[in-house]
């Protein structure tokens, strides 16, 4: 089997696990209330379980490939016998630091953190003109901020712990 449908295998049983979770476990803490409610806290992660088996089955399945297509691989295509040629440095890099800003989401507050988690992440990815970098992803935290905390009024905190709310 390709890497490709190995990785989709992967996925669609993560998505099973997570429909799982949102099908059955979710909904079992809601209030009386909130149970007569058309939308539940658990239609979202519901959807997305649900496409996401969909589309990890069309790519398992060989549904996505055209018919009659080359013996040889295209292009756009994993090949595993040329995986050293990937950028997989660079994958695992970004997957470092998305597990880094998770844990320091809380303790250095949201802008601090998410300022360099889009600065690190576009270094990461190649970008060297740090007189833009750096202002645009200052701009993008707050106006994510100014929308999560004002419109939609939902507490982030925006600075670490020991600056106080």
């Amino acid at each position: 089997m390709a890497l490709d449908r190995w990785i989709a295998l992967i996925f669609v049983t993560f998505c099973c696990v997570y429909g799982y979770a949102a099908f059955f476990t979710m909904d079992q803490l809601l209030p009386p209330f909130m149970q007569r409610n058309p939308v539940w806290p658990s239609t979202f992660p519901k959807m997305l379980a649900v496409l996401g088996v969909g589309v990890g089955m069309i790519v398992l399945l060989g549904i996505e490939k055209r018919v009659g297509g080359d013996a040889e691989p295209s292009a756009t295509d994993i090949n595993y016998r040329r995986l050293r040629e990937y950028k997989v440095g660079q994958a695992l890099a970004l997957l470092g630091l998305m597990v880094a800003y998770a844990l320091m989401l809380r303790p250095a507050g949201f802008l601090i953190a998410t300022t360099v988690f889009l600065a690190g992440g576009s270094a990461i990815l190649g970008e060297r003109k740090f007189h833009v970098m750096i202002p645009v992803a200052v701009l993008a935290t707050g106006f994510v901020w100014y929308l999560v905390q004002e419109v939609l009024g939902i507490f982030l905190r925006p600075f670490p712990f020991f600056m106080g709310t």
